[in-house]
């Protein structure tokens, strides 16, 4: 979390409001070498939860590691369910995590 009073930042991510000289509330996971991994906008007085932030920073750092799997909205942590993307899981996603 930082201050961006020039709205330098903002601007670079897209999310400076030229018309009000605000910046929305935007969060951005990037991987070490660049890559945007997340991003999520919100209005000028919507929170952001940090347990689901944390979670979705777990969540790229192990699929950083086990790129043929996917996360799940409720995944947490190692050990969890994942997922194998594919097109036999097309509209089986539920049955597949229970």
């Amino acid at each position: 979390m930082g201050a961006d009073p020039t709205g330098n930042l903002g601007r670079l991510f897209g999310v400076y409001d030229e018309c009000t000289g605000l910046t929305l509330r935007g969060t951005f996971i990037i991987s070490p070498d660049g890559t945007l991994l997340n991003s999520e906008v919100n209005f000028y007085n919507m929170g952001r939860n940090i347990e689901e932030l944390k979670r979705k920073l777990k969540a790229n750092i192990y699929l950083s590691k086990n790129q043929t799997e996917g996360c799940p909205a409720k995944w947490k942590d190692d050990g969890d369910k994942t997922l194998k993307p594919g097109a036999d899981l097309v509209g089986k996603v539920y049955e597949a995590l229970h």
